[in-house]
């Protein structure tokens, strides 16, 4: 995400140039999406995968290592060179829908672009032999579309071009076919020391950040349940920009002092673990949920 930027802002060339690139397991969201309401977060926890935030618009996208990508960086452009590319691989690839890549109907790819100064960046996925079922998890969270319709019927929406790619076995084979057919002879953009090593701070300063990940989410509401040695309880929370705005606990726990005096030191507090860790003192937490520590609380909220 960094490398797009800084081409975007920083390499201007008179004609179009291109990259392809591929991450291990991430979920990408758009500049203005809320990354608590967008995304299943505690999935993403518990499988180690990233989450970034990128500064096109658009939905939130996963990507493996078997998901190749592509950034077109230029003026007036589209993704009919990706097309055009698949079209003389043998795949019956077509534009379709607001910003998609459709192969018979079910979608292989999404993109997204920016406009900045006197160019613009378009990005986007060519799913290959993406991990399906993880996809589904990752951005299934409650009312999503993938949650009302079922994996099932998502699985029908969406392809991996592996299918329609029989003369290919692996990834890197596609990839440098793709490569060919879109250089088509022209030269390569070197990037020098100076110009990676701004990048990289671009991907540590902005990129990488809290801030930047989950401080531009808006206002958001969702409810976590567990059952604990005290009881079952019930945390109602709501954000804005990461911060903890209001909480509530409620249901059927034993306790010895009343909830609202953590509820108060939880609220403006970030909604991140070592941030939560400071407020929930074992000490504090065993009298409002009796027979219950600190890690049991952190572990509802992040559930």
């Amino acid at each position: 995400m960094a490398l797009d930027e800084f081409c975007l802002e920083n390499i201007v060339r008179e004609e179009p140039y291109f990259y392809l690139w591929r991450n291990r397991p991430s979920v990408i969201i758009g500049l203005n999406q809320n990354a608590y309401s967008e995304v299943n977060l505690p999935y993403l926890r518990a499988n180690g995968i990233n989450l970034v935030r990128r500064v096109t618009g658009g939905g939130a996208v996963y990507h493996d290592l078997q998901n190749l990508n592509y950034t077109i960086v230029g003026l007036s452009l589209t993704p009919q060179p990706i097309v055009d590319a698949l079209h003389r691989l043998g795949v019956p690839a077509e534009l379709s829908g607001r910003n998609d890549i459709f192969v018979e109907g079910r979608k292989v790819s999404g993109y997204a672009r920016r406009v900045s100064g006197c160019q613009e960046i378009i990005h986007g996925t060519l799913m290959y032999d993406v991990d399906l079922e993880t996809l589904t998890h990752v951005l299934d969270t409650p009312g999503s579309k993938l949650q009302a319709k079922g994996i099932g019927s998502v699985r029908s929406r969406v392809a991996n071009l592996k299918e329609y790619l029989p003369g290919f076995s692996t990834l890197d084979e596609l990839q440098a076919a793709l490569q060919e057919i879109l250089a088509d002879g022209d030269g390569v953009i070197e990037l020098s020391e100076d110009q990676l090593s701004e990048v990289r701070k671009m991907a540590d300063g902005k990129f990488a950040t809290w801030d930047f990940i989950y401080g531009r989410s808006r206002q958001t509401g969702f409810v976590r349940k567990a059952k604990l040695p005290c009881g079952t309880v019930e945390a109602d929370i709501n954000l804005d920009r990461g911060l903890i705005t209001g909480i509530s606990f409620s249901g059927d726990f034993m306790f010895d002092e009343p909830v609202t005096e953590l509820e108060s030191k939880l609220t403006g507090c970030r909604f991140e673990r070592e941030a939560l860790a400071c407020v929930l003192d074992d000490a504090t937490v065993s009298r409002c949920f009796r027979g219950t520590d600190s890690a049991a609380i952190l572990d509802l909220l992040l559930i």
